[in-house]
């Protein structure tokens, strides 16, 4: 019986390609071929034998295949080769980081989620350079069947042992009930939020709450959770999902699968969508948390993106996925409350308050009326503002215009 995982080939960088076999002589038997074998080939096989020390394992021969993988991507494979040998509950964990201790806040900004396939770890390595607020580490439609049991090892290993430069750190599960074995390995390394995808009823958000007040008895580290929206069904119950449970920071839809159940092709001006895509919002909006939009599948269409991000935000979403780091920069922008938006913002929640003061319901600015929703929906972007950057925390001092 042989165990494989990982990843060959000429296009392979950051990883490596592990096999793992019981041996009839004593001892671990490591035959490496490597490209960094001069720099880097004593330690290779120092953790190896550490590995195999660690889950007591005297006899096996290893072939190791490495094309410059890190030791968190080295382990991940190693493991997830000998256990399909040698079975077993104990679990080699590298060591946690700082960087990968930080919880975030509920309402914190979510306008881009950059999707990372969980078996990639070329792609995870330098995901954070590239300013997306939030990164994902998929073990869903990134991952091939055949691979999920590995990615679910590396995708634990990365989030103990990457700095993703202040991102949120996102893992999107597989579908329920495989997802709830991803669950078991993931959240004891403190992810920030965890995405359910094709989500359609609240009794699922049950399930995942059950096994999370089992395995993080920590409540001052929060994991956060964002069901996804991919059907129908999905649709009708989007307000019973967003309010399942008090971990939901935000609702997402996800237009390829439901375009797919509807049996309509999805296109880019979305009028098929448009129905699922404002329940969605409003549902999130009834229940407090946040709307986020579908990815926009077309990389090279720069003007397209551009305008799905306008039709978006004037939807009420608040953010949306990417599967291209090209793609951040025009989406965090996109998101952004302009300049225009934050002046009239500022004078629309000056004039309220001074309203408030004078004990006036309703005022004028200008020839426009001025009501609480409207005075709500200024102190929202305002609120949006302060927290992106774009405006200083003091903005009234010296503000008398």
């Amino acid at each position: 019986m042989k165990g494989t995982a990982g990843n060959c080939g000429d296009s392979i960088r950051s990883d490596c390609f592990v096999s793992v076999e019981p041996a009839t002589d004593p001892g671990i038997d490591i035959r490496l071929v490597s490209k960094v074998e001069v720099l880097y080939g004593n330690a290779i096989r120092s953790l190896c034998l550490d590995i195999f020390s660690y889950f007591r394992i005297t006899n096996a021969l290893v072939h190791i295949d490495d094309q410059g993988a890190l030791g968190f991507v080295l382990a991940a494979r190693l493991e997830a080769a000998l256990k399909q040998v040698f079975p077993g509950d104990r679990e080699y964990l590298p060591q946690m980081t700082g960087s990968s201790q930080s919880p975030t806040a509920k309402d914190r900004l979510r306008r881009s989620r950059l999707y990372i396939p969980g078996n990639s770890p070329k792609l995870m390595i330098n995901a954070g350079i590239h300013g997306a607020d939030g990164i994902i580490l998929d073990l869903e439609d990134s991952v091939a069947p055949d691979k999920k049991a590995e990615a679910r090892y590396l995708v634990r290993n990365a989030l103990r042992s990457l700095d993703f430069g202040g991102a949120e750190r996102m893992v999107r599960i597989n579908q329920l009930p495989l997802g709830l074995e991803d669950l078991n390995a993931i959240l004891p390394q403190r992810p920030n939020l965890i995405l359910i995808p094709k989500c359609e009823s609240a009794s699922q958000l049950a399930e995942v709450d059950k096994i999370m007040d089992r395995l993080l008895p920590d409540a001052g580290f929060p994991v956060h959770l964002m069901p996804i929206i991919e059907s129908a069904l999905g649709v009708v119950n989007a307000y019973q999902i967003a309010t399942a449970s008090k971990r939901v920071v935000a609702l997402a839809i996800g237009l390829e699968d439901y375009t797919a159940d509807l049996g309509v092709k999805r296109t880019t001006e979305g009028r098929e969508s448009l129905y699922a895509r404002a329940s969605v919002v409003n549902a999130a909006v009834a229940a407090g948390i946040q709307a986020i939009d579908s990815v926009f599948s077309d990389v090279g269409d720069r003007e397209g993106l551009k305008t799905n991000i306008a039709a978006s935000k004037a939807l009420g979403f608040s953010g949306m996925g990417c599967i291209h780091p090209r793609q951040v920069d025009p989406i965090n922008k996109g998101y952004d409350p302009d300049q225009e938006e934050i002046d009239r913002a500022k004078k629309i929640v000056l004039a309220w308050e001074e309203a408030e003061k004078n004990k006036l319901g309703v005022i004028s600015l200008g020839t426009k009326m001025i009501d609480p929703p409207v005075a709500k929906r200024a102190l929202r972007i305002i609120t949006y503002a302060v927290k992106s950057g774009m405006l200083a925390a003091n903005w009234r001092e010296g503000n008398h215009d």
